[in-house]
């Protein structure tokens, strides 16, 4: 009896937390994903080294790294060094932060589509979310649904019948319900960067929103977080 090819995907891997486990995702779900991991001059750049950790740790075959500066365009603290990273934001904190990159998920997922029409994939797995996501409007359901239909309809391949799927399996979890399927799929969040913020050793700030709700997640989920914060 033959056993069917895997069904390729295309997966946006950051490096971080989500993206590290949407990559255990989509491998669990049967997908034979080619991984993409966008450097657009970013503050947090250790995150692309810990792409490829993640990626090596999940025996993905192909990884693809693309350079698209955002940084002459300015407007948000993740591109922007004169722009301050912010710490400590409390809860009444209101309003889009300056960490929003503008446009960044559309930029990140027509590059993800035009890797996975010239490779023969139909799926695209991101991991963005929409309940602890820091108010960014590009990490919302009717983003996603609004990208795919668009999709559809800017493609050779959706025009002629073989549609595109996103998928964005957290988008309606908890930081700690991520850690905790994360986990039930083995990934090792030791790899994984998720600070805005970082020293350059790599070691977390504690403080920034990335930071904070990573930290809520892993105690809500009853464990620790092991990567290395200061103080």
């Amino acid at each position: 009896m033959t056993v069917p090819a895997p069904r390729k995907a295309v997966v946006l891997l950051s490096g971080g937390l989500d993206s590290a486990t949407v990559l255990a995702i989509a491998k669990a779900g049967g997908f034979d994903p080619a991984a993409l991991t966008i450097v657009y001059g970013q503050r947090h750049a250790l995150e692309t080294d810990a792409a490829r950790e993640v990626a090596r740790s999940m025996g993905v075959g192909r990884h693809e790294l693309v350079q698209f500066d955002l940084r002459p365009f300015g407007g948000s603290a993740l591109t922007d060094p004169s722009i301050g990273v912010p710490k400590d934001r409390g809860d009444a904190d209101e309003g889009i932060p300056v960490t929003y990159v503008p446009a960044r998920n559309t930029i990140f997922l027509a590059f993800a589509l035009s890797l996975a029409e010239a490779c023969g994939a139909r799926d695209i797995f991101c991991g963005v979310n929409a309940m602890d996501y820091s108010g960014y409007p590009d990490c919302r359901p009717e983003f996603i649904e609004s990208f795919e239909r668009l999709a559809n309809l800017a493609t050779k391949a959706g025009v002629e019948g073989s549609p595109f799927t996103v998928h964005a399996p957290l988008i309606r979890m908890r930081k700690h319900e991520i850690i905790r399927k994360g986990l039930e799929l083995g990934v090792n969040y030791s790899l994984t960067r998720s600070c805005y913020d970082p020293a350059p050793d790599g070691t977390a700030c504690g403080h920034c929103d990335s930071c904070r709700i990573r930290l809520e997640g892993f105690r809500l989920a009853g464990t620790t977080d092991p990567v290395r914060y200061a103080g």
